[in-house]
């Protein structure tokens, strides 16, 4: 192996022991969270510092279209210089020969970085915390489902044909044959996280026909915004293999629950290790309601941010396992924030908001920013909410629309996140926006075209 392969994480050395690298996948996260960059020869990699993208990359819609966000230069595509973290480095186990994929931070000509960059943003957001002397830690859920192929967007979604022979079925929440139904997949997408060095903590089956969760361990969040970003495309190529495909959609089937990626938060004091959200005696402290308050007051703001598109908005349905206000409680799953039962030591607040269609490292910024504008500000929390949460009255917003309108006010939040983060996000999602507005559905012409 040459020099630079010997500071790679133990798990990409691992892979590559008694063989000849033949790729490398220099990698970044636009604002959907899709995998842009070059595949490069390893011998090119070895001698290259950084490598060049267009900032364009981040202008662009879910479709491919560009909103008008590039500034006051115009649209010329400056190329941005994209430096490697090998911390990142890990196997790409589905291809053909022997690769390895790493993720790459961006930054402009001089060595500034690009404010509107997904893993930026999380990492400014980091660093705010650790300016207080606090270790941000978190652990996310990822929910998704794995359905059979479908090649015609007009078509309904279906559940994927099981190992019996049938379709997934609904309603068999922590079903162990269920689980076994996807057992192949399975298997795979165990081989590949073991490959690339990542720690299944579960999987699990959720209430959905073939919606299964998996839960990751809790840490660093830009570490962990790094996995998931890395498991959305190692699900995926699993799924690929045994003829069906992974799907991270908000809400992919109409009578089917949605999916979450559930964040738990917890707080550290960098000094002693100590959880900020536990007492010397164990108790609740004023950081833990005051990180509940904030989320209570920005995330509707921030909602535009973990529900970034059209179809995030129709997995807030009452009755349907996801929230539809902000209420918090203590073990209660029908709440927006969710307080775990735990030990003092790893007492946490779980954001059931954010969909798993979101950008790992945009949804984590946003509501660890929430959380820490609670406690910069003393926002203190509401009582806890006892009960189902769905008789409560609904204060998300519905649509994609309300949702950036709120974002686009909290001028607030962008201080945290970043101004011209919020920017051009807002410029890109309303073009997003007013593209699906153009849209006409089945359901007018069905409805409308011969009744009004």
């Amino acid at each position: 192996m040459t020099d630079w392969t010997e500071k790679l994480p133990e798990a990409a050395q691992e892979y590559l022991k008694d063989r000849r690298l033949d790729e490398v996948e220099c990698i970044i996260a636009d604002m959907p969270g899709i995998a842009r960059g070059k595949a490069v020869p390893a011998s090119k990699f070895a001698r290259q510092e950084y490598f060049h993208l267009p900032d364009s990359i981040f202008y662009q819609t879910i479709t491919g279209e560009w909103g008008d966000a590039a500034g006051e230069d115009g649209f010329i595509e400056r190329d941005m210089i994209l430096k490697p973290d090998l911390d990142t480095a890990t196997a790409a186990p589905w291809t053909g020969d022997w690769t390895l994929q790493v993720i790459h931070d961006a930054y402009d000509r001089k060595g500034n970085p690009i404010e509107y960059a997904p893993r930026n943003v999380l990492k400014r957001v980091v660093e705010l915390y650790r300016k207080q002397g606090w270790e941000p830690v978190v652990a996310p859920e990822m929910e998704f489902y794995l359905v059979a192929r479908n090649l015609d967007p007009a078509k309904n979604i279906e559940p994927m044909m099981g190992r019996s022979g049938r379709p997934a079925a609904a309603r068999q929440a922590y079903s162990m044959t269920a689980v076994d139904e996807f057992g192949p997949v399975i298997d795979d997408i165990y081989d590949f996280a073991e490959a690339q060095g990542f720690e299944i903590d579960g999987i699990t089956q959720e209430g959905g026909a073939g919606q299964l969760e998996i839960n990751l361990q809790h840490g660093d969040p830009v570490k962990l915004a790094d996995e998931v970003f890395y498991f959305k495309r190692l699900i995926r190529e699993a799924a690929l293999r045994h003829n069906c495909f992974a799907t991270f959609m908000a809400k992919p089937i109409a009578d089917e629950p949605g999916s979450a990626m559930h964040i738990h938060h917890s707080v550290k004091e960098i000094e002693t290790g100590q959880n900020i959200f536990s007492g010397p005696q164990g108790g609740e402290t004023d950081a833990f309601y005051h990180f509940i308050g904030g989320m209570q007051k920005y995330l509707p703001s921030a909602i535009a941010v973990m529900a970034p598109y059209v179809n995030s908005y129709r997995r807030y349905v009452r009755d349907h396992a996801a929230p539809i206000n902000l209420a918090w409680g203590r073990d209660n799953r029908t709440t927006g924030i969710r307080v775990p039962l735990s030990g003092p030591s790893s007492r946490r607040i779980e954001n059931r908001l954010a969909g798993m269609d979101c950008n790992p490292y945009l949804g984590i910024a946003a509501s660890l920013a929430c959380g820490y504008l609670g406690m910069m500000e003393e926002h203190r929390a509401g009582p806890s909410f006892k009960g189902d949460a769905y008789e409560g009255d609904e204060d998300l917003p519905r649509v994609m629309g309300d949702a950036l309108d709120l974002f686009e006010e909290a001028t607030t939040l962008h201080d945290i996140l970043g101004p011209e983060f919020a920017r051009v996000y807002s410029i890109v999602k309303r073009a997003e926006y007013e593209e699906f507005l153009q849209v006409i559905s089945p359901w007018e012409r069905e409805h409308l075209l011969l009744n009004v």
